[in-house]
């Protein structure tokens, strides 16, 4: 599922700039071995790279599997953008210098957040 979820992002940015004239795919590899682990990366003529590895790991209710992965690509404009990510029983969990920061807490929430928490509401007795 994971897997799936990445190779469907990586065609969403694909798609999204189409290029003028066929993009050559320098390399490509791909590798899946019977215990479920897999390996796959290739590299485009246009600079486009991504790899993946996947390992499946045993999990309270079965199998999860765990998927890591870096993709680098440039936009229309020439910039240049990179990703790397981990896929588990967590979550999707990408970083890059792309993906927004949420501004920090102001000071006076922050404290009112920890009044709060030192604080808890009683529970009702009655």
């Amino acid at each position: 599922m994971l897997f799936k979820f990445a190779f469907f992002a990586l065609a969403a940015v694909a798609y999204a700039a189409p290029p003028s004239e066929p993009v050559p795919i320098i390399s490509q590899s791909s590798d899946v071995h019977p215990d479920g682990s897999f390996q796959w990366k290739f590299e485009a003529g246009d600079g486009t790279k991504q790899d993946q590895q996947g390992v499946p790991k045993p999990v309270e209710n079965g199998t999860a599997e765990v998927v890591q992965g870096a993709a680098a690509w440039s936009d229309p404009e020439g910039g240049k953008h990179e990703l790397v990510y981990v896929a588990d029983e967590n979550g999707y969990q990408p970083q890059g210098s792309d993906i927004p920061v949420p501004p920090e807490i102001p000071a006076p929430i922050a404290r009112a957040l920890e009044w709060i928490a030192a604080h808890p509401q009683p529970e009702n007795q009655e």
